[in-house]
């Protein structure tokens, strides 16, 4: 069964934007990228690259008068947001796919994520979503308050009439309101997940832990065994799961080639087997685009809200929140850390 996904970024997150769909290269023979370029240089780059199983989309294929409107009033990540669900839409309006999934362009799949689909199947479902998995304690349940007990990163709709009523409600309330600030109801893109399995039905929740691990769930899991990039983690209670993908949010690059994982896990056997590959891929990219079209990736000072205040607070603190030593890795020295 083909798989069609979906995917958005600009040139700031090319090389992770590549490195995902690497990732699928290396695990699936039967899927397409779609991927929603959001400059002109993502868009020329990825064109001239001719991947096989993508179509490279430029953001001007979708952008109406009134988002266009909300691009002058939001911030770069507020409009990415703003734009997810409508991104999936367009896939499932102009291409003959039975369903897109959206992926966030800073995931990186380790297995073949048919076992995934297989589950989304069996259930049934016309929409899946994922739970954050936050640790259920009293610092989990304030992350699950501000962020919402579900993440944009995994979405899955179908191309049938319940499934665009979801994803319709849901590109209305983004149009409405999508910032990066916290409300009891609203948060950025993502909090109105929230209300799908109420509001909605055919509207499924993935069971399978290696879809959806994070950086806020790695702490509660333990490592099995690796061989190369196959994973096999177990949780709490000694269930054991291949990771299917790992969502790599929230990586700071420091001066001084030196990179802020911040993993939130003091297993270093665990953090390092999923992030240094990962990492090593990138410089691997990152060599190629500097070489090729002379790109610059120097440590930026990344903003994602249109709050003044809180965007002070990411360009100049973000980075340099170290919580633990062995989060700071020498990236002269990745191979080093698998030894």
């Amino acid at each position: 069964m083909m798989l069609n996904f979906c995917t958005l970024f600009d040139s700031y997150y090319l090389d992770k934007g590549i490195a995902l769909y690497r990732s699928l290269e290396q695990v699936s023979d039967d899927f397409t990228l779609y991927i929603f370029c959001f400059d002109d240089k993502a868009y020329e780059i990825l064109r001239e690259m001719g991947l096989t199983h993508a179509v490279i989309l430029h953001h001007s294929c979708f952008e109406t008068p009134e988002l266009l409107e909300k691009k002058a009033e939001r911030s770069k990540a507020e409009y990415c947001w703003t734009c997810t669900s409508v991104t999936i839409e367009y896939v499932l309006d102009n291409y003959p796919v039975d369903s897109c999934t959206y992926l966030d362009s800073d995931l990186y799949f380790y297995r073949d994520p048919q076992v995934l689909f297989d589950e989304i199947n069996g259930a049934g479902a016309d929409v899946t979503i994922v739970e954050h998995r936050f640790k259920d304690d009293a610092y989990g349940r304030k992350l699950e308050q501000r962020n919402g007990k579900y993440c944009v990163e995994f979405n899955y709709f179908r191309n049938n009439d319940n499934a665009r009523r979801v994803l319709s409600w849901w590109k209305e309330k983004c149009l409405e309101w999508c910032y990066d600030i916290p409300e009891p109801d609203r948060m950025g893109d993502q909090k109105y997940l929230n209300q799908f399995t109420t509001l909605f039905s055919g509207v499924h929740e993935l069971q399978h832990l290696g879809g959806g691990t994070a950086p806020w769930n790695l702490e509660q899991y333990g490592i099995v065994s690796r061989d190369g990039t196959n994973i096999v983690m177990s949780d709490a209670a000694g269930k054991k799961f291949p990771l299917v993908f790992y969502h790599f949010q929230n990586i700071r690059y420091l001066p001084g080639h030196r990179v802020n994982l911040k993993s939130q896990t003091h297993d270093k056997k665990l953090k390092y087997a999923i992030y240094i590959p990962y990492l090593m891929e990138i410089e691997d990219i990152r060599k190629q685009l500097i070489e090729r079209y002379g790109m610059d990736f120097s440590p930026k000072k990344l903003v994602r809200s249109s709050n003044p205040i809180v965007g002070f607070l990411q360009r100049h603190f973000a980075a340099f929140k170290v919580r633990m030593a062995s989060d700071v890795v020498n990236l002269e020295k990745l191979p080093d850390y698998l030894r």
